[in-house]
């Protein structure tokens, strides 16, 4: 059986490089990968926190997890919606060529 706190490292890794990959990068589809990471850290958290907590098999850790993924699904499609369009209006991906929006 593998220990929780190889968990919590594997999890810790997840985010630091989700927020390093959403720091660094230009493009808006690496920028929402890296959130994803970041989510699925979290997801990894409620897991292994779940684990620790509650060893004789109480599932609330797992039933947050799930919700969690469900929400991390919709904010992907809305994202990419997003995305889509503005490559559509601005013919690039990239957030440079959002910053020039005038309302």
């Amino acid at each position: 059986m593998v220990p929780v706190e190889c968990y919590f490292v594997l999890s810790a890794l997840l985010f630091f490089i989700g927020v390093f990959g959403f720091v660094t990068r230009r493009n808006l589809i690496a920028m929402l990968i890296s959130i994803e990471l970041v989510l699925n850290a979290v997801d990894i958290n409620f897991a292994a926190f779940n684990r620790l907590l509650f060893p004789d098999g109480h599932l609330e850790g797992f039933f947050m997890t799930l919700f969690s993924i469900g929400v991390s699904a919709a904010e992907s499609a809305v994202a990419i919606a997003i995305i889509i369009n503005v490559y559509r209006h601005f013919k690039s991906d990239s957030v440079e060529a959002i910053t020039n929006l005038k309302g």
